[in-house]
């Protein structure tokens, strides 16, 4: 059983900054893809961010791209979601998720990912 813990959510302005964290568990996190999704309210999941298994490869979504930045590190187990320049638009609940596999999958839909966290809330105010 896997356990996905993510931390690091709440409450900033417009163009601030935010840092948010997985920590997982329970399986071999240095050769397992890892990702973060959000989720806003009466709107799908959808992918934010990818890195894989040693951190060569990293993909992000065109809505997020050069101001986010994902990285992990195996020794602690954890993958981070560095978050810069916030928009309100990016207001949602951010999960991370990981699957059985080395490298980024070429879809990004969440159903291609098997394990999830229980999420940490983002409010980004204008």
């Amino acid at each position: 059983q896997v356990q996905l813990v993510e931390s690091g959510g709440g409450l900033v302005h417009a163009g601030g900054s935010l840092r948010l964290s997985c920590a997982a568990s329970g399986r071999t996190f240095s050769t397992a893809v890892m990702a973060w999704f959000r989720q806003a309210p009466g709107k799908e999941r959808e992918f934010v961010a990818a890195i894989n298994w040693n951190g060569g490869t990293t993909r992000y979504a065109d809505s997020v791209k050069g101001r986010f930045t994902i990285s992990r590190d195996n020794a602690k187990s954890t993958v981070d979601l560095q978050m810069g320049s916030l928009k309100p638009e990016d207001t949602a609940v951010y999960y991370c998720a990981s699957d059985n596999k080395y490298y980024i999958p070429t879809s990004s839909n969440p159903s291609v990912y098997t394990y999830w966290g229980q999420g940490t809330q983002v409010t980004v105010s204008s």
